[in-house]
Formats: C-alpha cells, sequence, structure tokens
C-alpha cells in the first residue's frame, strides 16, 4: 500500500514566501526549464527532419515544424542535442552527489506504482507534499530519463551510424534506429502532456518550479 501524504498545516500555508523550506534548489530549476526549451526544440525540429524522409504515411503540418526545410531542420536538432546532452548530464550530476536521486525516486515498487495509480484515477491521491514524489511520478520521472537517454544514442546512429557499429547493431541497424527514435520521441510528448496536465491540475506546482517553494 502507499504511505498517505500528509496535509499541509495552516502555519505552512501562511508563512511568508521567502520563510517556507525551498522544494526545488537552484539548479534544479535551472536544469528543469532548459530541458523542456530543449525538448521543445529537438521536437519540432524533428518533425521536420521526418518530413523530409517519413516513416508512415503521414507528415507534421508546417506550421508547428522548426527549420523551414531538411538543412534548417538539422542544424535546430544538433544545437538543441548539445543542450540536452550536457544539461542532462549536468542534471544527473547533481542528482547523484546531493543524494536527492536516491531520496525522492527510490524506493520503486510496481504494487506501489499500481495502487497510487489506481488511488489517481480515484482521486484519492493527496498532492499536499509537493516536496514528495509519489510512486507513479517516481516512475514516470525515472521512465522519461531513460527514454532520452534511449533518444540520444538513437539519435547518434541516424547522425553517425559508421562511427558507431556496436550501437547501431544494438538497435538493430539504420532503419531499426529510426523507429526506436520515433518513438521515444512520442513518449517524451506522452509524459510532456501527462506532466503539463497535473500542473494545470495543481497550478501550485508551476509557481514552486520558478521561485523553489
Amino acid at each position: 500500500m502507499s504511505v498517505p501524504i500528509p496535509d499541509v498545516s495552516q502555519e505552512q500555508i501562511e508563512r511568508p514566501l521567502e520563510k517556507r523550506p525551498t522544494i526545488h534548489p537552484l539548479w534544479l530549476r535551472f536544469t528543469h526549464w532548459l530541458n523542456a526549451l530543449a525538448v521543445v526544440v529537438m521536437v519540432g525540429s524533428g518533425w521536420q527532419i521526418y518530413n523530409a524522409s517519413p516513416l508512415f504515411g503521414f507528415r507534421f503540418p508546417s506550421e508547428i515544424t522548426l527549420g523551414g526545410w531538411l538543412a534548417g531542420g538539422l542544424d535546430w536538432h544538433f544545437a538543441a542535442m548539445w543542450v540536452l546532452v550536457i544539461n542532462g548530464l549536468i542534471y544527473l550530476f547533481f542528482n547523484g552527489v546531493s543524494g536527492r536521486l536516491w531520496r525522492k525516486f527510490l524506493p520503486l515498487s510496481f504494487r506501489g506504482v499500481f495502487n497510487d495509480a489506481k488511488a489517481a484515477f480515484q482521486g484519492r491521491l493527496s498532492h499536499a507534499d509537493l516536496g514528495r514524489y509519489n510512486f507513479v511520478q517516481k516512475a514516470a520521472y525515472l521512465l522519461v530519463v531513460v527514454d532520452l537517454m534511449v533518444l540520444v544514442l538513437s539519435g547518434l546512429v541516424l547522425w553517425k551510424s559508421v562511427q558507431f557499429p556496436l550501437l547501431t547493431a544494438l538497435l538493430g541497424g539504420y532503419d531499426s534506429a529510426r523507429y526506436v527514435h520515433f518513438f521515444s520521441m512520442l513518449i517524451v510528448l506522452g509524459f510532456i502532456f501527462i506532466h503539463v496536465l497535473m500542473v494545470l491540475l495543481v497550478p501550485r506546482s508551476l509557481w514552486a518550479m520558478i521561485r523553489g517553494r
């Protein structure tokens, strides 16, 4: 069973903002927003690249792509890629050295995810404590971190398949890597959709990610 999250006390609610405890440190907020920007640029430019050689029988509308044409899309995509990789390494480094990775995301269990998902669908999952992640949040954040790694690795195959022969072989070849890259992108979009939906349901979580408190 998941552990119920205690309600916020009236004293905590009335406490001035500058005296409230920090939920999200500065490095986390910085990497979060920079990562969000990089992902948006990569998705938009990736759709432009996709349109040059579609995998399926559709193309993305030009109004939601970035780059204007194939070369422009590639320029934006590679620029955002470096931001995503460097920013991601900084995020993982600070999560590791601060111990936040283990405190926030572990332990994780299938039963805990199932129980919290069930409670969420029944409207019984509390969001009183913004500094504590439930099992569904833990699983979602870890999933998107792994998925972003897969996106980068499959992107390397699409960019330099000859220079990364082992990685190309592990992904089943160049053509297979294109599908891995595409479906990994869909997972990111699914995460973003649910993430934004949760922010709309709990608006103060957005303020916490801006101010840290």
